[in-house]
C-alpha cells in the first residue's frame, strides 16, 4: 500500500527523500518503502512524522484527507 499523503505532504514542502530520512535516522532507501508500503511503519516512526509535519496518523496513512490533528 502506497502512502500517497505521506509522499505528497513531504514533496508540497519541498522536502527530499535523503532529509526526512536523517530526520527519523533511517535510511534514504529505508525511507522511500516507507512511503511505497515494502515495509510497514513503526508507531515510532508514525509519531516522528507525525508531529514533524503536525498532521494526524491518519492522514499519514491516507485514512483521511484532513491533515488537522485533534488536540
Amino acid at each position: 500500500m502506497r502512502f500517497e499523503n505521506m509522499r505528497n505532504i513531504r514533496e508540497d514542502r519541498d522536502i527530499k527523500q535523503k532529509d526526512i530520512a536523517k530526520i527519523l535516522n533511517v535510511s534514504q532507501n529505508t525511507y522511500s518503502q516507507y512511503e511505497t508500503g515494502v515495509i510497514s511503519l513503526t508507531a515510532e516512526i508514525l509519531i516522528k512524522l507525525s508531529d514533524f509535519y503536525d498532521v494526524s496518523i491518519d492522514y499519514l496513512l491516507d485514512r483521511t484527507n484532513n491533515p488537522k490533528l485533534n488536540k
